[in-house]
This record gives structure tokens, sequence and C-alpha cells, in this order.
């Protein structure tokens, strides 16, 4: 199977124009381009800050949930299997999964929700695509010489363009990353291997949380509901839960397994033998068979319905949205306020957009830190 799309995957080699980076960086024996791009990305500040972000739920209600760091990891391992089953370049791929998350806000997309809002009375908007580049681009200082991790143009362009496409006309600025064509697919297999991870973790971790119950879970979700009889036709007698564990590892499994096959027969039907037929191609390539979809989009469903939207997590949402949004406002009203560095960056950013790039940044306890003591600070 690898064989049939070796020919279309990223080369990575040293005259492939993906591995240019904006500064010089001397090549180093051993290491590709992209195994450089992922070291730099595992030892920069904001992947490290991963660990106190929600996923789901908050980090103060279990140490057994999983943060945006631990989704981040299971992401990349899927992300490495599948792109090594299709013979494309796994470094490529786990360094794009690593880096697909790092522009979240705290509180997972509750707080992402309130600071696009935020940013919308000021004519502005919040995308976590375009804020990991920014990321990566300019706030991580690493190196004496220039700011920035200076990666590779595959992995910005991956930043960029693993989960949506973007128009030239509405982003010029971003010109150089090939708008107008498709990206390689080991970018378009990341946000399919981020559904599969977090459809697979989200039943999980409702289940560990009391929120979600398997029976109901094998009633409303058809794929969960047949890997469970499959699991428990091997495994007679054996507690509900373990067989429930089995069930979500089968699914993953069943999901992985059908957009490896299902994008090699999409590149297979076009004919592809390049990467240049990947990006010539009008539509993407990457991405679930008819069946698989289905149920993808029937247990999204059944998440939102049971999960997302409950009165526990809804509280939780409602709770996120009023720190940061409280928070942008005061430091709106009071610039002076924020920390030296980001004052610095006013005159060129704009306000709005610094406030927006100092919350961002946070972690869920560092920015309920600053919620309280703003609170303090306005009763006094």
């Amino acid at each position: 199977m690898s064989d049939d799309l070796r020919r279309c995957a990223v080369s990575g080699d040293a005259n492939d124009p993906l591995t240019t980076r904006v500064y010089p960086a001397p090549p180093r024996s051993g290491r590709t381009a992209f195994q450089r791009d992922r070291e730099r990305i595992v030892q920069s500040r904001a992947f490290r800050r991963l660990a106190g972000k929600t996923q789901v739920f908050t980090s103060r209600s279990s140490d057994h949930f999983r943060s945006r760091l631990t989704h981040t990891i299971e992401v990349a391992e899927i992300s490495r299997t599948v792109a090594s089953t299709l013979g494309l370049n796994e470094n490529l791929a786990e360094t794009l999964a690593l880096v697909h998350d790092i522009g979240h806000p705290p509180f997972g997309h509750a707080g992402e929700r309130a600071l696009d809002r935020c940013l919308r009375h000021h004519g502005s908007s919040f995308d976590h695509n375009l804020h990991a580049l920014r990321i990566v681009e300019h706030f991580e200082q690493r190196y004496a010489a220039h700011r920035g991790l200076n990666l590779t143009l595959g992995v910005r362009e991956g930043i960029i363009k693993h989960s949506r496409d973007y128009k030239v006309a509405n982003h010029p600025e971003l010109a150089e990353y090939f708008l107008d064509q498709r990206p390689p697919l080991e970018a378009q297999l990341i946000d399919l291997a981020d559904e599969i991870a977090y459809l697979t973790a989200d039943l999980d971790d409702g289940v560990e949380s009391g929120l979600l119950e398997i029976g109901h879970i094998r009633e409303n979700v058809t794929i969960l509901g047949r890997c469970y009889r499959t699991v428990e036709e091997r495994h007679t007698g054996v507690e509900e839960k373990y067989l429930f564990h089995e069930a979500l590892q089968l699914m993953q499994n069943v999901f992985t397994d059908d957009l490896i096959f299902n994008t090699l027969t999409n590149a297979r039907a076009i004919g592809a033998r390049s990467l240049e037929d990947i990006r010539r191609h009008p539509a993407r390539l990457a991405h679930f068979s008819p069946q698989a979809e289905s149920e993808r989009l029937e247990e999204k469903r059944y998440l939102y319905d049971t999960l997302y939207t409950c009165d526990h997590l809804e509280r939780e949402h409602n709770k996120a949205e009023e720190v940061v949004t409280a928070l942008f406002n005061f430091w709106v009203n009071y610039p002076e306020e924020l920390p030296q560095s980001y004052i610095e960056e006013i005159e060129t950013e704009g306000l709005a957009r610094v406030v927006a790039d100092y919350i961002a940044g946070m972690t869920d306890s560092f920015i309920l830190e600053q919620y309280a003591h703003v609170k303090r600070a306005i009763r006094r």
C-alpha cells in the first residue's frame, strides 16, 4: 500500500523548497529539517503551556482527563500511523500534529468563542490557526539572531492549511503559503486524525466524568455499539468498563483504517503520481468513506447533545466566557496594566490584538489568577 503514495509525499530533502526557512540554519547530521522543527516545537513555551489548557474538562476536574497537551500527543500518534502506512513523510505529519493546537486560548472552544466575540467588537476576529502562526513566527523567542522558531515553509503552510482553506483576497499576508493550491496529504490528514482522537477521548472522558453512560452510548452511537459487540463476543464475562475501553480502541482503529484506505482510494482515482497532482486537485483527497463520515457525524451530534452542551459543562463554558470577556475589557480600558513587553507591541499590532494575544497565551490556572487579581483591584 505504501508505495502507491510515496511519490506524492513531501520529500523533505535538502533540495525541497518546503524545507526552506526565513533565516539560514546550518544542517545537522542525522536529523531532517522536519525533525528539527518537531524539536523546536516540543521545546517551546507555548507547547508546554498546552498541559494547562482545557480540552473538554478543565484540569481542576480530575488529573485523568485529557488536557490540550495529552490530546495533541494522541493526534500525533494517529497522524504518524496514517502517514507511515500511506508512505507519506512521517516526520512532517507528526510535527504538524504536535503544533496543530498550539494557538488555542485557555478554556477550550468556549475561551476561543469568547475571545473571537471580543475582537469582533473591535473589527477583528480570532482564528487559532492564524494565532498559531503568530506564536511560531513572533512570540517564541529562543534564538539570539531572530524572533520566532524559524520553522520550515512546509510546517508553516501546514499550520495554516491543515484544517481549512484561506483565500488570498481575504488574507494577502498569507500569499507565500500557496493558498490557491491544496496542502500536501501530510497536512490534509491532521484535521481528520484530530477528529479520530477526540471522538475516542471525549467518550472516554465523558464516562470517566459520570456525565455519560456506557449503555446509552452503545444504544446511540452506531460505530461504538458495533465495536462493543465485537469485543463482547471475544471476551465473555468481562466487566463493562474494560469492554468499553477495548471498544473505544477498536473504534479508533476502524476510523484510522478507513482514513488510510479512503485516502489511498481517492489518490488512485485521480491518478496522483506526485505532490503537484495532490496540490492541483480541486478538492482535498484525505477524508473518510461515506459510511465512516456518516457515523462520525452521528457520534459528533451525540457528543454535542449529551456532553458538550450538558448543564455541567455549560456552567463551565459560561464561567470561561465571563472570565475572558472581563479581562479583555479590563486591559482594553487599562492597557497600562499589561506586562511591559505587550505594551511595547500596541503601536504596531493595535491594542485589541495585543490584549487578545496576551489572553490566548494563558493557561487555565493563570487566567483565573489574573481574573481574581483584577477583581480585587477593581473592588479597591
